[in-house]
């Protein structure tokens, strides 16, 4: 799958091609000084995740409808702690490391045993499964989310990244 944002001011553009050339696109906030669904892309594709939000795109949904199929299935919050649905376990998990690694675009990289905890508090409340970080798989996702910040603060207000993301 071929994704594409384009750079906005008030908010970016999140486009994809699929494999079968199905596309999609969303309009995205901006929560920060980096795209979030970027972050996706560098967490998802190091850990392997084929089921989370990348790949949920890639077999058809569109991005929009993820967050509401995620409180439909049980996505665990403070408002609403239940176990989640199996199908989104994955999906809820890699945004609980997404939200990780965006505190770390904030305020600087954390100590391996540091962001482990971070993570597992933050699996524990969503009520999924831990994921074991790595010390290789946090430099490989550390690495892209530097390579991918540094396009990203280059481009003037209507230039893209594109990333091939394999379902």
């Amino acid at each position: 799958m071929q994704i594409e944002i384009v750079k906005g001011t008030t908010h970016d553009t999140l486009r994809v091609r699929r494999t079968d050339g199905t596309q999609a696109e969303a309009r995205v906030a901006k929560k920060g000084p980096f795209p979030h669904d970027l972050v996706h892309v560098a967490v998802e594709d190091a850990l392997g995740m084929r089921h989370a939000f990348l790949g949920m795109i890639a077999a058809g949904r569109h991005p929009d409808e993820i967050a509401a199929l995620a409180t439909s299935l049980g996505h665990a919050s403070a408002a609403k702690a239940h176990v989640p649905d199996p199908s989104i376990v994955e999906l809820i998990q890699a945004e609980r490391l997404v939200e990780c690694f965006e505190a770390e675009i904030w305020g600087g990289p954390a100590a391996l045993d540091d962001l482990q905890s971070v993570a597992d508090a933050a699996f524990s409340a969503s009520l999924v499964a831990r994921i074991v970080l790595t010390e290789s798989g946090v430099a490989q996702i550390r690495a892209r989310l530097a390579s991918l910040s540094a396009d990203w603060n280059a481009l003037p207000v209507g230039g893209k990244i594109r990333c091939d993301w394999a379902a």
